[in-house]
């Protein structure tokens, strides 16, 4: 894992943080106006036939010290996003970028204050929570044929464990414009992206114009907790998915990305060995 000895946080200047976030901003809007990609834009409220995954999250989580109002809040935030992307098609060769289609979250679209995890602990800010939205999304692309071209990992894992049920680090973070979540379709059919935020669930699906073929389990290798020298804990792991055929033989295995973060709370541990230890 050649980035567990990068993780000590990098103090910047707020003149240093201004600047840096000016030049990614324009060169994220250079690349939305460039050809490099072919940007889905197509929208239809009538789904495609076949359903390749669907996937759910709870909208509410009891977090310590945090007023659920903001929850409440998140909700609004996501109902408006979701308007802008529910039924987008990614035909053959096009690509979704997740900010692109929603737009910058102000508060004239809507957008109100919701928690936002910022430098290793958490804020309220316009649109906040939409990250549940992206997490989503990119959770179900890994079981399909399509491609992520460009997704960033969470650099501090905030909270513990509680009722996780999937891998650590298989979530997608996002700020506006910079830190964005593309998918690619290198495939020869098209595939439409359906999202809903009902009274307890944001719930999530994509279909193709065909059956798929394959089915897709993920999973995690090399996970571990690593003391760190200048204090606290840091995570990794290892993210792979195994494709298998509708009858269930297995067809390969493949490398998907690496996950470090740094720990804001004391990991778990039954005896002082487990630090360091792989799972």
């Amino acid at each position: 894992m050649s980035e567990i000895n990068n993780l000590k946080p990098i103090k910047r200047s707020k003149c240093r943080l201004l600047v840096g976030k000016i030049y990614y901003t324009l060169s994220r809007y250079l690349l939305w106006h460039s050809e490099k990609f072919k940007f889905s834009q197509k929208k239809s409220q009538q789904s495609l036939k076949f359903e390749c995954y669907s996937h759910m999250t709870p909208l509410f989580r009891e977090l310590k010290e945090v007023d659920m109002q903001y929850q409440y809040n998140k909700i609004i935030n996501l109902k408006i996003a979701v308007k802008r992307i529910d039924g987008i098609i990614i035909k053959p060769g096009e690509t979704f970028s997740y900010w692109k289609l929603i737009g910058k979250p102000t508060s004239k679209k809507g957008y109100v204050n919701g928690m936002v995890l910022y430098c290793g602990t958490y804020t309220m800010g316009i649109g906040g929570g939409l990250c549940q939205l992206s997490n989503l999304i990119y959770w179900m692309t890994l079981h399909t044929p399509l491609t992520v071209v460009e997704r960033y990992r969470h650099s501090f894992d905030v909270f513990p464990d509680s009722k996780r049920t999937q891998p650590f680090g298989s979530g997608a973070t996002c700020v506006y414009p910079y830190r964005d979540l593309m998918i690619r379709n290198d495939t020869a059919e098209d595939f439409q992206l359906r999202v809903n935020v009902g009274h307890s669930f944001l719930k999530g699906t994509w279909l193709s114009n065909n059956k798929p073929i394959y089915t897709y389990e993920i999973f995690e290798k090399k996970h571990q907790f690593k003391s760190e020298f200048w204090g606290g804990f840091s995570r990794h792991n290892e993210l792979y998915r195994r494709r298998y055929t509708i009858t269930g033989e297995i067809i390969d295995e493949e490398y998907i990305t690496e996950n470090h973060a740094l720990m804001m709370y004391s990991p778990f541990l039954e005896t002082g060995s487990d630090v360091g230890k792989s799972s």
